[in-house]
């Protein structure tokens, strides 16, 4: 027999929902439990397996069981400042940095110790806003368009500061983009950082994705505006390693008040990050050729992939902006709205479900990214092959070879298959 509910219980959070991501990995998992067939799409974890030289030295430090320091074990904040210094200019050290278990975790904690309004340009990855809900912090939407590749302009983000000058402000920009896969000319980058620094506007940068531009250029906007941005950054998605769970942020030292901040609540909260992970991490940011060379193979492969679908889609009108880094595409089906009326779909979330329960593809509605569900938008994680098989076929290739139509089909096979049926329901 069910207990009753405690009706006494009033809830801080009272409305939230779980994540959108984890909820459709969980569903999809159910489903293919009970024997459908699945293409899971909805979920952005990277296909590829964790580095080698990164497996091993996890496996070498498997048996380290001590409590690291909160802050994070000093070879791997050392290995991470070096890593910001060598590939974007950027010049830190170890104790500008500050590692737990997952970049998502720290963007609670700065929410969570940082009195400020939080801006977010959308579409957003789905936690950003959430989190401030949790914390009850004031969160600011700043919509963009799909004419100018669903970036966030200077001007926008200077008018919107000049609604209210003086308000503390952390603007998340997120590039390559979950979940668009666009990103920041430097150009754009150097308009921000102006706006920005006019305002005293705290940058969070969240580049989780910026080793997987897909032709290896991504830049930091701390490179220009070194005084006011967090970097944020991880293993996740560049290295495979989602279940990992290691994140860090790197702080100028203008603002190492909050670092410390953050790290006295994380001492009362999650104490330290796991110890053989961190040892791990450090081969990770030391990088070397073998990790290189396993860069520029996804960054390749990825490549192709987004290639391949964007004619698939682009053909039946379906609105995209092509991805430059990360494995993501943002869909927008508005042309077909009136075909997908006569079908009784209207929202972006029936227009996931419908396509879901009809053809195992899963995919995630627009709104769960902060768009409006009539927008009638999606996002497709283009992740679902064999990372390992792929990576191991890009490795045979001549160092000249291109990864053509063929390469994609045979060895992302599950990925086009999800996208062929998708257009083949779209078309119906």
């Amino acid at each position: 027999m069910t207990p009753p509910p405690l009706v006494h219980l009033n809830l801080r959070v009272r409305g939230l929902t779980p994540s959108a991501t984890v909820a459709i990995n969980e569903r999809s998992n159910r489903l293919r439990a009970e024997g459908r067939e699945v293409f899971k799409l909805g979920l952005g974890q990277s296909p590829f397996p964790v580095p080698a030289p990164v497996v091993e030295a996890l496996r070498d430090h498997a048996a380290e069981r001590d409590y690291l320091a909160v802050r994070g074990l000093a070879q791997l904040r050392e290995a991470i400042a070096d890593y910001q210094r060598r590939v974007h200019g950027v010049v830190r050290t170890a104790d500008d940095v500050l590692v737990a278990p997952g970049s998502k975790e720290l963007m609670f904690l700065l929410q969570l110790v940082y009195y400020g309004e939080l801006v977010i340009p959308t579409p957003a990855w789905v936690s950003y806003a959430p989190q401030a809900q949790i914390v009850g912090r004031t969160v600011r939407l700043a919509p963009t368009e799909a004419s100018r590749d669903w970036k966030l302009g200077a001007d926008e983000l200077d008018a919107l500061c000049l609604e209210d000058p003086g308000r503390p402000r952390v603007l998340v920009l997120n590039y390559p983009s979950n979940p668009t896969g666009c990103s920041y000319q430097i150009d754009e980058l150097q308009a921000l950082a102006e706006v920005a620094r006019r305002h005293d506007v705290v940058v969070l940068s969240d580049e989780i994705y910026g080793e997987l531009h897909h032709k290896g250029e991504h830049v930091s906007i701390a490179s220009l505006y070194p005084e006011g941005t967090i970097i944020s950054g991880g293993l996740s998605k560049w290295c495979g390693a989602g279940g990992w769970r290691l994140g860090a942020f790197v702080f100028p030292p203008e603002l190492r008040r909050l670092l410390e901040a953050m790290e006295s609540v994380a001492s009362e909260t999650y104490t330290s990050t796991s110890a053989p992970i961190q040892y791990a991490a450090v081969a990770a940011f030391r990088g070397g050729l073998a990790l290189e060379r396993y860069l520029w193979r996804a960054r390749r492969i990825l490549r192709a992939l987004a290639d391949a679908l964007l004619v698939r889609v682009r053909a039946l009108e379906v609105r995209v902006a092509e991805p430059v880094g990360g494995f993501y595409l943002f869909l927008d089906f508005s042309s077909h709205a009136k075909a997908l009326a006569a079908r009784g779909i209207r929202y972006d979330t029936e227009l996931c479900e419908r396509l879901l329960e009809e053809t195992g593809v899963a995919i995630l509605p627009g709104s769960s990214f902060g768009r409006g569900p009539l927008e009638l938008t999606a996002r497709l994680a283009y992740v679902d092959f064999d990372g390992a098989r792929a990576l191991a076929a890009a490795e045979a290739l001549p160092a000249d070879a291109p990864i053509d139509k063929a390469f994609v089909e045979r060895y992302c096979d599950r990925t086009i298959a999800a996208a062929d049926r998708l257009c083949g329901w779209l078309g119906r």
